[in-house]
């Protein structure tokens, strides 16, 4: 790597930082669906069972209605369970995904840093490299040099 030129300041060279997490938290995902929907199917659910239970007190409460009303309401139930489950799923692959996403761009963040910092790194080496190769040319004596880069002896 060739080395960095005099004039350009420090900052120049410095990694990026890493970009700032998103604030929102990981609950408020679960919210985004539509709660209306699911409250609606309950409701629904529930009124047909109400329905269902009102006519056969009016009527004739005998295990022939009873036996009728089970007939009605399990499907009512299986129904309402399923479309909550499956709703309740939905919610939960989203949620998963998002969280992939956001997981992959703080690996594709952190990758680019590294990437940036090994660059950086190099530039450093390569400018130190040459500042010890002037000092040794020079005839400086450059053991203190190379204890603060905390190089072995052989490095140069």
């Amino acid at each position: 790597a060739a080395p960095a030129p005099a004039s350009a300041p420090a900052s120049t060279f410095a990694p990026a930082p890493l970009p700032a997490p998103e604030t929102r938290p990981a609950a408020s995902v679960a919210t985004d669906a539509p709660p209306q929907r699911i409250a609606l199917v309950v409701v629904v659910g529930m009124s047909l069972l109400a329905i269902a239970f009102i006519i056969m007190i009016f009527v004739n409460p005998t295990s022939e209605a009873i036996n009728a009303l089970a007939v009605i309401a399990a499907p009512i139930a299986a129904m309402v369970a399923a479309y909550y489950g499956i709703t309740l799923s939905i919610q939960q692959v989203k949620n998963e995904r998002a969280e992939k996403e956001k997981a992959l761009a703080r690996a594709e963040a952190a990758e680019a840093l590294s990437r940036e910092t090994e660059v950086w790194s190099a530039q450093m080496e390569s400018g130190l490299r040459v500042a010890m190769a002037k000092l040794t040319s020079a005839g400086v004596n450059t053991s203190d040099v190379t204890k603060a880069a905390g190089t072995p002896a052989d490095f140069f």
